[in-house]
């Protein structure tokens, strides 16, 4: 298992959209994504600063990712 990346919520989306997540809404400041395989990622997007890795590491739980799949797409 790799470790966690840096990554800010903006490339953190277009990884998750290029996994095959679709955009369902955006409430706030927080982007909802909803998977193929029916995970749903909640990603904050009020900061321009990385994603602080307890908080990625929930996303991807949620999306049902792995590490090494969200390296391999960023």
């Amino acid at each position: 298992m790799k470790n966690l990346p840096h990554v800010r919520p903006d490339r953190l989306v277009r990884a998750l959209r290029r996994a095959g997540f679709v955009i369902v809404r955006q409430t706030g400041s927080h982007v909802i994504l909803r998977g193929p395989q029916g995970g749903v990622a909640n990603v904050p997007m009020h900061t321009r600063r990385d994603v602080p890795p307890g908080t990625l590491r929930a996303i991807l739980a949620d999306a049902k990712l792995t590490v090494d799949a969200l390296c391999e797409l960023l």
